[in-house]
């Protein structure tokens, strides 16, 4: 049987290398490929694969945000996360929206392939290299500080943050006061980069 998949990845080469190679590697046929976040929600709503095949960073739009953003239309879906390295505590979060896999982007295709026919069997996979870099976690940051840190790096406003992560201003404010706090900076945008620099973002 054939295992459908939707492919994200801003690097047009890695992309078009994989699109070009899954389908050698095993029964894999590509329906459509996306260069960001966004276009990769739209292109899975439309074709419904069996597994998503995305890209953690990505411009715009990154792998993360767009998995929680189908997880609320498409809450079952398979979704398979390159990385080239797995900050601490981004496995994690993946985890917590569902992500079943998480491989290395410098994983040969064939193996890259049988992830993917692993996740389409009900299973998860997570590359031992990966999870050995994700688990040294020494972010004093909670999930929530993380969380209004990483839209104070996208330039979001306070009220827009607190809209975005359905929170009260005050509720934020006091994330990123503590977050500010733990890192030793005087501004959010500061502590944002700070925690970007340290990789807890």
């Amino acid at each position: 049987m054939t295992i459908t998949v939707v492919l994200a990845d801003d690097e047009a080469l890695l992309r078009s290398a994989l699109a070009a190679l899954l389908p050698l590697e095993g029964d894999i046929s590509v329906l459509a490929e996306a260069a960001e976040g966004a276009a990769a929600v739209e292109a899975v709503l439309r074709h419904r694969p069996d597994v998503l095949v995305i890209d953690l960073e990505m411009p715009g739009t990154d792998g993360l945000e767009a998995v929680a953003r189908l997880r609320r239309e498409l809450p079952g879906q398979a979704v398979l996360m390159l990385t080239r390295h797995a900050r601490p505590g981004v496995l994690r979060r993946a985890l917590k929206l569902g992500v079943q896999g998480f491989v290395s982007k410098s994983a040969e295709p064939a193996h890259i392939a049988e992830v993917v026919a692993t996740l389409h069997g009900g299973k998860r996979w997570i590359d031992p290299d990966v999870s050995a870099l994700a688990v040294i976690d020494d972010s004093p940051l909670t999930d929530r500080e993380v969380d209004v840190l990483r839209e104070t790096r996208e330039g979001y406003s306070v009220a827009e943050i607190a809209g975005r992560l359905h929170l009260a201003e005050g509720t934020v404010r006091n994330y990123l006061s503590n977050a500010m706090q733990k890192t030793q900076t005087r501004t959010r945008h500061e502590a944002a980069r700070y925690a970007r620099e340290h990789d807890w973002l």
